[in-house]
């Protein structure tokens, strides 16, 4: 049975918090919800039942919403109507700095998208860090500039960088550990921004990598992560997505992962797949990658690294190569602190509305560790 006396009183609650939200609207928070959606201004302008050049104005400034559409606006981006006001996260992540690969093959809206759970994940750190306390960033400069196409600036960043971060010779353990070790936030992106592969944002309090594990591959993800490590280290001011800045990136990450002096007289000058295997189990890298290094430091001819690529498509292993899969590394640090935070009494929920965030959006970004099952 309804209670009569409780009724007005709700009603009396929403109407308050809609005049709020209203009176503090802030205009960069609606926009950041509809990219947050994926959404394009006449795809939103449609569910609200609006036109696009309101959505147009709200975003600018330039009318606020009434009520009813703020309302309708809140419950079309699945955000509480709190999300709009004034006052939230200040941090900056700025698509001019951010490192996206394969820019010909993402939308602008994908990219936006990306970067919106970006800003969100901004706003549960600053949240978090006014209670635990993270690692230092200790990310190396080495600036290497984008008309340095062929020089040897990636591989002396390279060598810089793991020898302050890392200070032994082998293989690398795990790269995302290793990242986050430099006060990095490392985020995997969620399933709908499944076409947009990793990428680094530089314009931002801590540094941000962001993971796609869609593809589920161990061996690249490791490779993404020191070629997005590369990006922060080489390209502060860097203009993104250049061929020339990416391929710096991957050469960066190729000596980071396979140090020359280690590898080169490991590698083989041909196609030798068995050895391959054996070099990608011991070096936690793919077999595309081990061929590119080959090539790299010379042990393998041009021609001979391109036949082995060919090779290799011809066989789908450029999609998925054979042998074991091996579980992808995953981030723990934000995990870790949100554990510490509900020790003390404050949980997800506290802290979700603390950064002014959903809660299936926090969950989503730094999932839960699965509880172990009980013992009967």
């Amino acid at each position: 049975m309804k209670d009569p006396d409780r009724e007005p009183s709700v009603r009396r609650t929403g109407s308050r918090r809609l005049t709020e939200a209203r009176l503090l609207f802030e205009p960069e928070r609606l926009t950041l919800a509809r990219r947050l959606r994926g959404l394009r201004k006449n795809q939103l302008a449609a569910v609200v039942e609006t036109t696009p050049t309101a959505i147009g104005h709200y975003e600018a400034g330039v009318h606020r919403p009434s009520e009813t559409v703020l309302s309708r606006l809140a419950m079309s981006l699945g955000v509480p109507v709190e999300f709009f006001q004034a006052g939230q996260g200040s941090a900056v992540l700025d698509a001019g700095h951010a490192h996206f690969r394969s820019l010909r093959s993402t939308t602008q809206v994908e990219r936006d998208q990306a970067l919106a759970y970006g800003r969100i994940a901004a706003d549960i750190v600053a949240a978090l860090e006014d209670f635990v306390e993270f690692p230092a960033v200790t990310v190396p400069e080495w600036p290497v500039t984008p008309d340095e196409i062929a020089g040897p600036g990636p591989v002396e960043a390279a060598r810089h960088a793991r020898g302050l971060l890392m200070r032994r010779s082998g293989p690398l353990p795990g790269v995302l550990r290793l990242l986050e070790s430099a006060g990095i936030v490392v985020i995997v992106l969620p399933p709908t921004t499944e076409r947009v592969d990793a990428f680094s944002v530089t314009a931002y309090p801590r540094p941000l990598v962001m993971f796609n594990p869609a593809k589920g591959d161990y061996w690249r993800n490791r490779f993404d992560g020191a070629h997005e490590l590369g990006h922060l280290v080489m390209h502060a001011d860097a203009e993104p997505g250049s061929r020339v800045v990416e391929d710096q990136a991957n050469r960066f990450a190729a000596e980071f992962l396979m140090p020359e002096e280690d590898i080169a007289d490991a590698l083989p000058q041909t196609a030798d797949w068995a050895r391959l295997a054996e070099l990608k189990a011991h070096w936690g890298v793919s077999m595309a990658a081990l061929l590119y290094r080959a090539r790299t430091v010379g042990v393998m001819k041009e021609v001979t690294y391109r036949n082995a690529m060919g090779a290799m498509s011809s066989r789908g292993w450029r999609r998925r190569e054979p042998g074991p899969q091996r579980p992808l590394e995953r981030p723990t640090m934000l995990t870790k602190a949100l554990e510490l935070l509900a020790d003390t009494g404050f949980d997800r929920d506290r802290l979700a509305d603390t950064a002014r965030v959903t809660r299936a959006d926090l969950d989503l970004l730094v999932p839960a560790r699965p509880q172990p099952a009980a013992v009967p």
